[in-house]
C-alpha cells in the first residue's frame, strides 16, 4: 500500500500525531464528544494503559523476511486484523462521512462496521464503495418493526453481519458532553432516525437504550436474516459463553470506549478470561485503547482474532477525509507488521499467549 500524505501539515508518524491535528481542526464540543467517556473518563484512561502496561517477550533467530497479516474473519478476507468500529455520525469530521471511511476501508483492504446512528444511510455507505467488506452495528429500537426494517435493509445492502450492541441499555453519564450542552451539530444529521417517525432531532441521547433487551431476545434477533450475529460489549466470561451457547457467531469484547460504565474493567484485562470461555469456539474481536500496532499484537496474543479501532477513524477523518482514515490504517498495519517481525511471528498464526508476559 502506498503511502497516504496529508498535505499541508508535517508528516503525522503515529496515530497520535493525527488526533492532535484533529484537535486543532474540530469545534471542541465535537472533539470532546469523540474523546470523552464517562464521568471521571477512568475506564477511558484504563483501556490505554492496560496495553500500555503488557510486555512483550519476543522469539529470536526466526526469519522473518516474509510477514503475513492476512485472515479469515467469519467468511471474509482481510488483509490484517484491523477492524474499523461502529462509530457515531462521521460527518461531525468531514463532509463525506461514512461515505470516506467506508472508501478508505475498501482500499486497505479493511472491515468497516457501520454505526446505526451514521449521518449517512447503510444503502448510500454500501453503493460508496461496494467491493468493502462490511458489518452494520444494530441498535435495537424498542419497536421491533423499526428493528427489523433495518436489518432487513442491511441484508439487502450486502452487509455481512449484523453487530449487536449489548452494553448500552441507557445511555452512560457523559460529563464532558454536559458542560458543552452538546448537540448533533447543525447540517449533521442521523440518516437511520431521520427516516423514522419522531426522528433524533439534536440530541443523541434520544438514540439510546432498549433497556429491557435480554438474553430471550436473541432469538428473534436471529430469527431475522441469515446473516452472522455477533455480539459487541461483552466483558464477562460467563456471558461470554452463554453468548456463544445462545448462537452468537462472534464475541466482540468492548467496554464502549469507557463511555458508559465508568470503572468498568479495561479490554486487555477483560480478554484473556473472555478468551478462556470461548475456548476457540468464534472468533474474538476487541477494541478500547488500541492506538498502536503492539496493541494489536498484545491483543491477537491475548486470544483476540481481530483488534478493532474507533477514535482514531474521527482524527483520520478530521485531519484529511478519506485518506486520513487511508493513513490510519497504513500506520497501524505497519506498525502490527513491524511488531511482529521483532517478536518473531511470521504470520498471526504464530501470535499465541506466550509473547505476552505474565
Amino acid at each position: 500500500m502506498a503511502r497516504t500524505r496529508i498535505p499541508g501539515v508535517s508528516e503525522p508518524l503515529n496515530v497520535e500525531d493525527l488526533e492532535s491535528l484533529a484537535r486543532e481542526r474540530l469545534e471542541k464540543p465535537v472533539y470532546d464528544f469523540i474523546a470523552g467517556g464517562a464521568e471521571d473518563e477512568i475506564t477511558v484512561a484504563a483501556n490505554r494503559e492496560a496495553f500500555r502496561r503488557l510486555r512483550l517477550k519476543h522469539r529470536v533467530l526466526v526469519d522473518v523476511s516474509r510477514i503475513d497479516l492476512a485472515l479469515e474473519l467469519l467468511g471474509l478476507r482481510l488483509s490484517a486484523p484491523l477492524i474499523l468500529a461502529p462509530t457515531a455520525l462521521h460527518a461531525m469530521a468531514h463532509p463525506e462521512a461514512e461515505k470516506a471511511t467506508a472508501r478508505a476501508a475498501s482500499a486497505a483492504g479493511a472491515l468497516l462496521t457501520l454505526s446505526t446512528v451514521s449521518s449517512v444511510s447503510l444503502e448510500d455507505v454500501a453503493a460508496a464503495a461496494p467491493a468493502a467488506p462490511r458489518w452494520f452495528q444494530l441498535y435495537c429500537f424498542e419497536d421491533r418493526k423499526r428493528t427489523e426494517r433495518l436489518v432487513a435493509r442491511a441484508e439487502r445492502a450486502g452487509y455481512q453481519a449484523i453487530v449487536l450492541t449489548v452494553d448500552l441499555p441507557v445511555l452512560g453519564r457523559r460529563e464532558r458532553d454536559a458542560r458543552n450542552a452538546f448537540t448533533i451539530p447543525r447540517g449533521v444529521r442521523a440518516a437511520h432516525y431521520e427516516e423514522e417517525p419522531g426522528g433524533l432531532g439534536s440530541r443523541l441521547d434520544a438514540a439510546a437504550g432498549y433497556p429491557s433487551l435480554n438474553w430471550a431476545d436473541l432469538t428473534w434477533l436471529r430469527g431475522l436474516s441469515g446473516l452472522p450475529l455477533v455480539l459487541k460489549g461483552i466483558v464477562r466470561g460467563d456471558d461470554a459463553a452463554r453468548a456463544v451457547d445462545e448462537g452468537a457467531a462472534a464475541i466482540w469484547v468492548s467496554n464502549h470506549g469507557g463511555r458508559q460504565l465508568d470503572t468498568s474493567v479495561a479490554t486487555a484485562d477483560a480478554l484473556p478470561e473472555v478468551a478462556r470461555a470461548v475456548r476457540g469456539r468464534v472468533p474474538i474481536i476487541v477494541d478500547g485503547g488500541i492506538r498502536r500496532g503492539t496493541d494489536v499484537l498484545k491483543a491477537l496474543a491475548l486470544g483476540a482474532s481481530a483488534a478493532a479501532v474507533g477514535r482514531p477513524q474521527f482524527w483520520g477523518l478530521a485531519a484529511d477525509g478519506q485518506r486520513g482514515v487511508e493513513r490510519v490504517l497504513e500506520m497501524l498495519c505497519g506498525e502490527l507488521a513491524l511488531a511482529m517481525a521483532l517478536a518473531g511471528c511470521r504470520s498471526l498464526a504464530e501470535i499465541d499467549r506466550s509473547l505476552v508476559a505474565p
